[in-house]
Formats: C-alpha cells, sequence, structure tokens
C-alpha cells in the first residue's frame, strides 16, 4: 500500500468515527415556559 492510501483510509475511519460520535450526542433540552407582558394595544383588531 502507498503512503497516501494509508492516510487517506485513517482520516477516512477519524471522519466515520467523528460522525458516529456526533450522531449519538443527546443535545435534547426541556422547553422553557416564557412570560411575556403585553399591551392592549396589541391584542385589539
Amino acid at each position: 500500500m502507498s503512503r497516501s492510501l494509508v492516510i487517506l483510509i485513517i482520516l477516512l475511519i477519524v471522519v466515520v468515527g467523528g460522525l458516529f460520535f456526533l450522531a449519538n450526542r443527546n443535545t435534547e433540552q426541556q422547553p422553557t415556559h416564557v412570560e411575556k407582558a403585553v399591551s392592549l394595544e396589541n391584542l385589539t383588531d
């Protein structure tokens, strides 16, 4: 095997491993309740 082919294979393995790592991360966050004051002028038609 040539050196460039070995480097390409190692780089491909690292990229695929990184993709699996990022795909399996738990990034979900619980929604937060936000209260916002609304003036009465905005409620009329």
